[in-house]
């Protein structure tokens, strides 16, 4: 099939950051474009050829969309599945499958497969319901401290909290839900595998992910990480073989613990371009985004070696924000060597909202961290 200039069609189902980005390649090959996002105002509308405004969830919404498109993405996990496996069934190509999807969707399914398959992962017992947890700890069944993930809809550190005493259950949702052993480790590790169509394969170096301790989102990545080659391999091949088992096509990303004794457990997986990877469209041969679309439309796989050590810093909004976004001393990191800001586009800030990314790319990697901590001091993300 001709994909470029054509009267192809790729559909994307979501219209953040993550769907713009992804955007940025299409552009450049002249692959035409739908999207569909809740949002009317969705970074992804200025960038695609349509945009159609429509609920996520929703089966008749996300039927439809499919049916006028030729191929079908996402970028965001949170989509009705019934809808897609119906569009499937009808001849539309969906990637990620309904089936892998659904096995991703839910914490608890997703942790059962690892378990299933011989993945290692931290330890954890499942609930119905959170208020089910106090009567757990009451009775031995449950030891603090641990960590309380929602079975669903988690996103961006939402769902997921440390539980250190009892009293820290307070104001959680009370619905299906998980609680995860608390590992010790020494770093969080990523690795993103690329699979086509045609079952071609390759991974990306694995990176290193350090975190913010409140939101529990990422604020560095690094890349190549600073571990040791033997659990840099252990990383990759835990990856793969999960690639291997849900015979997933696109990208998947792998976030995975290193334990203090160098064990490496899966956390959790996404289908699809990851802020893991987002330091490769400035340090990487082949971007994560350009590679998923190799990957669905069954192109060559292109080369995931970096061209230079690259640091990815997290642009969230300031603590004590809300409002219309203001970018304060932007000019000043623009100063600094191998600086690439991205903006989403996202007019409206609050505390902890991912607004946009850094880049900083080095030859050496102590600079870069070094320069990416500059960075992230100066650098503000505040209300007007």
């Amino acid at each position: 099939m001709n994909y470029f200039s054509s009267r192809f069609t790729l559909g994307i189902l979501g219209g953040g950051q993550l769907g713009k980005m992804l955007l940025y390649e299409t552009r450049k090959w002249d692959i035409t474009t739908t999207v569909m996002d809740p949002s009317d105002d969705a970074p992804c509308k200025i960038a695609c050829n349509k945009f159609i405004q429509g609920d996520l969830m929703d089966f008749k919404a996300v039927y439809d969309f499919g049916k006028s498109v030729d191929v079908l993405t996402i970028e965001i996990e949170n989509v009705n599945t019934d809808a897609l496996e119906k569009l499937e069934e009808e001849g539309i190509r969906v990637f990620p499958s309904p089936k892998e999807l659904r096995i991703i969707q839910n914490k608890i399914t997703q942790k059962l497969f690892y378990v299933d398959h011989n993945i290692p992962t931290a330890p954890f017992s499942r609930f119905a319901y959170t208020s089910e947890i106090k009567e757990s700890i009451a009775h031995g069944g449950l030891k603090l401290p641990f960590v309380w993930k929602s079975a669903q809809f988690g996103y961006d550190g939402q769902g997921v909290k440390i539980i250190k005493e009892v009293s820290d259950l307070k104001d959680l949702p009370n619905v299906e839900c998980l609680a995860e052993d608390l590992i010790p480790f020494k770093t969080e590790l990523a690795v993103i595998v690329a699979r086509s169509t045609s079952g071609e394969i390759a991974t990306y170096p694995v990176v290193e992910m350090e975190f913010h301790p409140e939101a529990n989102q990422v604020e560095y990545v690094l890349c190549p990480a600073r571990i040791d080659d033997k659990v840099a391999q252990k990383a990759r091949n835990i990856a793969l073989k999960i690639s291997e088992e849900l015979k997933h096509t696109g990208l998947l990303a792998v976030e995975m613990f290193q334990t203090e004794d160098d064990e490496v457990l899966v956390n959790e997986v996404a289908p699809r371009p990851h802020n893991s990877g987002h330091y490769s469209i400035e340090a990487s041969y082949t971007n994560q985004f350009e590679q998923h679309l190799r990957c669905i439309l069954g192109l060559p796989l292109g080369m995931t070696d970096s061209k230079v050590a690259g640091v990815m810093v997290n642009l969230v909004g300031a603590e004590g924000y809300e409002g219309d976004v203001h970018y304060n001393h932007i000019e000043e990191i623009l100063k600094l060597k191998g600086v690439t800001p991205h903006i989403y586009g996202k007019t409206k800030t609050r505390p902890f909202r991912k607004m946009g990314h850094v880049t900083i790319v080095n030859k050496d990697m102590a600079e870069a961290r070094k320069i990416a901590q500059e960075v992230k001091e100066t650098i503000k993300v505040i209300s007007t």
